[in-house]
């Protein structure tokens, strides 16, 4: 039932595939009852004798003519074209995520990315605004900008510019009123971008910086570009500036090689940093990458133990760092999910919040004290309805202007 097998270097040209393959009769689009009763046919085949289903014409067509695949050079690709993306669960409809950078110059030694998504490629920064001002325009509050290695954004396009520099056009020209950074290497949290995040309440105070490893050791091994000492002087820097940020990481345990006294590296460097939640992976092989030739394996049972051990960290870390704020009044952006209990919502922090009392619709912002936790989860008492921002008053005239109209 195959139509077409698409790769990376075509996955912008589906929807116009999509709309060729649909003006041919064979090929029309399917109401859903119907796919449901060939879902049903071919469940009931794995019960009758081999050869007795028969499918209908078109279908009998297609599977004749067999699957089309568009391959092509995903290293060729220069340009990167993308558009908000709404996901499938409440919280990414009220936080669009955008991509705006592609791909990755960086050759770390465990990576398949490089080969898979090409060279970094960036979205022009007019694309950006034009596409920050719709989401602004159809009344999101805050929006997530994301990339492969985001903070290479830039640097394939004329002028180079850097990603502080578009996050100030974005706070300049746009009336969007939060703006959250995903993943960005540690050393790509240059001065500059720290200042501007701790500069305005407009950028959420979120630094989340990839460490896979406390080791140097390992990190030469893997191919970062840092050392430790760097990764925590960079976080050291944020924290600085930015003391009630969320701090999050990657870490892989159980690389190729990875001793007890490399392991117990990375346990004291996370011990000392003021990481509010971690993402840990054991390690994963990825045939092709030079990871994967790497002598010293290690075993899978080793990795699991040291990844249960970070984790236990990395939960009574979160839990320290949300004691921490109760009793402070935070700006909540409500994220529509509401039980009995209350309705959740999220500071610029990155803290879950349940508000309790009446159900609150999706996307408001709300000015709530931090009551205590409940089961671990925190609540609060709603205090003043946040809708008209306070930031409004840091805005500069060229921004006060956008955002009137």
């Amino acid at each position: 039932g195959v139509a077409w097998v698409v790769g990376n270097s075509h996955k912008a040209a589906i929807a116009s595939l999509l709309a060729e393959d649909a003006a041919r009769p064979a090929a029309a689009f399917l109401p859903l009852d119907t796919l449901r009763s060939r879902q049903l046919l071919a469940i009931e085949s794995d019960l009758r004798p081999l050869g007795s289903v028969v499918l209908p014409p078109e279908d009998a067509r297609r599977a004749a003519a067999g699957p089309a695949t568009l391959v092509g050079d995903i290293a060729a690709q220069r340009q990167l074209a993308a558009a908000a993306f709404f996901g499938g669960s409440v919280e990414d409809r009220t936080r669009p995520n955008l991509k705006i950078q592609d791909g990755c110059n960086n050759r770390c030694s465990f990576c398949i990315i490089p080969s898979v998504r090409g060279f970094s490629r960036s979205l022009p920064a007019a694309e950006v605004l034009s596409q920050i001002r719709a989401l602004c325009g159809a009344g999101y509050r805050e929006v997530v900008l994301s990339g492969v290695n985001l903070g290479q954004y830039g640097r394939d396009l004329r002028g180079h510019p850097r990603l502080v520099e578009l996050v100030q056009l974005i706070l300049e020209q746009t009336p969007l009123e939060r703006l959250r950074l995903s993943s960005v290497e540690p050393l790509d949290f240059t001065d500059p971008l720290l200042n501007l995040m701790a500069s305005t309440s407009r950028i959420a105070r979120h630094v989340h910086a990839p460490l896979q490893s406390g080791s140097d050791r390992i990190l030469r091994r893997m191919r970062r570009k840092y050392c430790a000492a760097q990764y925590c002087e960079r976080i050291a820097a944020a924290r600085d500036r930015m003391p009630d940020a969320a701090f999050g990481a990657d870490v892989i345990v159980g690389f190729p090689g990875e001793t007890g006294e490399d392991f117990d590296a990375t346990l004291r460097l996370i011990e000392e940093l003021p990481f509010s939640y971690l993402h840990v992976f054991p390690f994963s092989r990825r045939p092709g990458t030079p990871a994967d030739r790497l002598r010293e394996q290690i075993p899978a049972a080793v990795a699991r133990e040291r990844g249960r051990v970070l984790r236990e960290l990395a939960a009574e870390k979160n839990r320290c760092f949300r004691e921490r704020h109760i009793g402070k009044t935070l700006r909540l952006l409500t994220l529509g999910e509401s039980s009995p209990a209350g309705t959740l919502a999220l500071s610029d922090n990155y803290l879950r919040v349940v508000v309790r009392g009446e159900a609150l619709p999706a996307n408001q912002w709300v000015e709530a004290r931090i009551a205590g936790m409940d089961d671990g989860s925190l609540f609060a008492t709603r205090a003043v309805d946040g809708a008209a921002p306070q930031r409004r008053k840091e805005l500069s005239p060229s921004m006060r202007t956008c955002a009137s109209a």
